[in-house]
């Protein structure tokens, strides 16, 4: 092979070898991506911040209710600071110089703050000494001071708790001479024997007219007497009846197989009477003008009727005082004979 063949190839060769120094450019470019890298870095670097605002979100969370509601939080807050106040403010106060105390306001007796018509009508009474029933009736009559014919009531403090089911006295006496003031009975029956309860001393009788009334409203009677067979027929109305004592009950005589009987027997002055819950019963046993004698009578009455309600399980004192007043009068009090 001559000389001349090989230098061109050479050449050739010598040509060729920049051309493969292209790839040292391709990598100057790759360097400059990699230039780039602290860029990327950089974003890298802000990733914190994101972090930061997502825990912040978590925190700021709260229940949709509940304690860990927003709204019962900021009021627990503002709670916390309207006591820190109050604290704060007592702290001052006690610091502060506290005032000399003023002299003690005397107090009246209790009978002076009453009025003078109370306090003449008592003048001649012993408030604090127990009498005999009819001497007790004779000065509550004459210390009656009202321009009415006053009820006289009698008081009975009993040795019961009402909350037991035995103990919860609940019953009726018939007064001999009736306690003075008008009762309208209504009986609750049929339309059929309407006129034999009116013949009987009720004022207002028949199923029909009672319903009727009731389901307007109106309560125009202070007693109601039916039968057996009539309660189903006033249960619905046992939210009006109840809350004022008006629904029949087989304690208190108002629900008998007899209407008629129990008609007259509450006409002639039979009364109801039941412990509170301060276990006391509470009682009108008639009227200033009665006098002493009918008011005693009575009196004897509503005691043999409590004696025969006294508990089983009471076997101590049942009755612990008595006490019998008039309309706005003083309170006198009796010899106790129960027990």
């Amino acid at each position: 092979m001559s000389e001349e063949t090989i230098a061109p190839a050479t050449e050739e060769v010598a040509t060729a070898v920049p051309a493969v120094e292209e790839p040292a450019t391709e990598t100057s470019t790759v360097g400059e991506s990699t230039a780039e890298t602290p860029t990327v870095e950089e974003s890298t670097a802000e990733t914190p911040t994101v972090t930061e605002s997502t825990t912040e979100a978590a925190e700021e969370k709260f229940a949709k209710s509940g304690k860990r509601s927003k709204k019962v939080i900021e009021e627990t807050e503002a709670e916390a600071e309207r006591k820190a106040k109050i604290a704060e403010k007592r702290q001052a106060e006690e610091s502060a110089e506290s005032k000399p105390a003023g002299a003690k306001p005397i107090a009246r007796p209790k009978i002076e703050r009453r009025g003078k018509n109370y306090q003449n009508a008592v003048k001649g009474l012993d408030l604090t000494k127990t009498y005999a029933p009819k001497e007790a009736f004779e000065l509550a009559i004459k210390s009656s001071y009202v321009k009415f014919d006053a009820s006289v009531e009698v008081h009975a403090n009993l040795a019961v708790d009402p909350r037991q089911a035995d103990q919860n006295i609940r019953a009726t006496v018939s007064l001999p001479h009736g306690t003075g003031r008008k009762i309208v009975v209504a009986a609750f029956v049929p339309d059929d024997q309407a006129k034999d309860a009116i013949a009987a001393g009720a004022d207002i009788a028949g199923e029909s007219e009672i319903t009727a009334n009731l389901t307007k409203g109106n309560i125009n009677f202070d007693v109601l007497v039916t039968n057996p067979a009539g309660m189903p027929k006033l249960s619905k109305f046992a939210r009006t009846l109840g809350p004022k004592g008006l629904m029949p009950n087989p304690k208190s005589g108002t629900v008998s197989g007899d209407v008629m009987k129990a008609i007259k027997e509450t006409k002639a002055g039979r009364s109801e009477y039941r412990v509170d819950k301060q276990s006391i019963v509470h009682l009108a046993i008639g009227k200033v003008s009665f006098g002493a004698d009918k008011l005693n009578d009575n009196y004897n009455a509503f005691l043999d009727s409590l004696k025969s309600q006294k508990p089983a399980s009471i076997k101590g004192v049942f009755v612990k005082n008595i006490t019998i007043s008039t309309t706005m009068g003083a309170g006198i009090k009796l010899e106790n004979s129960v027990n």
